[in-house]
């Protein structure tokens, strides 16, 4: 992959366990390019890993989008997960640590929402999640 520029967007399809270590790479190459400290490009892929793999076990499959962006003269890369699955029908309880509707650790949301400085949830049952997150460089 070419070194990524503002408004430059990387597609990953997320179809199986591969592409999760693929959105997962393609996170860490923006994270770099756009100068993140290690420990910040560390919390932007391991929530972008936990949002990979949500996407897949959860919703189905999908796609993470991953672009460059600026905002107050700061740069940053924000990942959007997006996939058509059953939805998430309480976004609170979702997002509270310790739950979960598998068998995780009930860590993957919440998680992934302290470890990153911007995150968006939107879903509804029936109809799909988009999460997207970002992480701006300091």
């Amino acid at each position: 992959m070419n070194a990524p520029a503002a408004g430059d967007e990387h597609t990953v399809p997320i179809v199986s366990n591969d592409d999760v270590v693929r959105a997962r790479q393609t996170v860490r190459t923006y994270a770099q390019q756009c100068r993140l400290s290690l420990v910040d490009q560390t919390k932007l892929v391991t929530a972008a890993s936990e949002l990979a793999r949500n996407t897949l076990v959860y919703g189905g499959g999908g796609l993470m989008r991953c672009t460059v962006v600026h905002r107050d003269g700061r740069t940053g890369v924000r990942a959007v997960f997006e996939d058509t699955g059953p939805g998430i029908p309480d976004l609170d309880l979702a997002l509270t640590d310790g739950w979960t509707s598998g068998g995780g650790l009930g860590l993957g949301l919440s998680g992934a929402r302290r470890l990153v400085d911007d995150f968006d949830l939107a879903s509804e049952a029936g109809s799909g999640t988009k999460v997207s997150v970002t992480k701006w460089a300091r």
